[in-house]
C-alpha cells in the first residue's frame, strides 16, 4: 500500500507574513513490494500560501497571485 505525506524541503523567512515558511512537497512512497522505487513528488506548496492568497496584494507564485516572484529560489 502506498503512503502519502507532506514534508518540508526548504525553510525561509518570508517578509510578507513576517515569519518562517516552508516549501513542502507531497511525496508518494511506493508499496512495500516495490522497495527499489524512489518516492515521487506529486505537488509542491508553501506552508502559508493559502493565507497569502486571501490577501488582496500580489505575493508570490506559491499563493498563485504573482507568477514572477518565487521566494524559495536561491539567489
Amino acid at each position: 500500500m502506498t503512503e502519502q505525506s507532506w514534508e518540508p524541503v526548504r525553510v525561509i523567512y518570508c517578509q510578507r507574513v513576517g515569519e518562517e515558511v516552508a516549501l513542502e512537497v507531497e511525496l508518494v512512497y511506493p508499496p512495500e513490494w516495490m522497495p527499489n522505487q524512489d518516492p515521487r513528488i506529486m505537488a509542491r506548496r508553501c506552508s502559508r500560501g493559502m493565507e497569502c492568497n486571501l490577501d488582496e496584494r500580489g505575493s508570490c507564485v506559491w499563493a498563485g497571485t504573482n507568477p514572477v516572484m518565487d521566494p524559495f529560489v536561491e539567489k
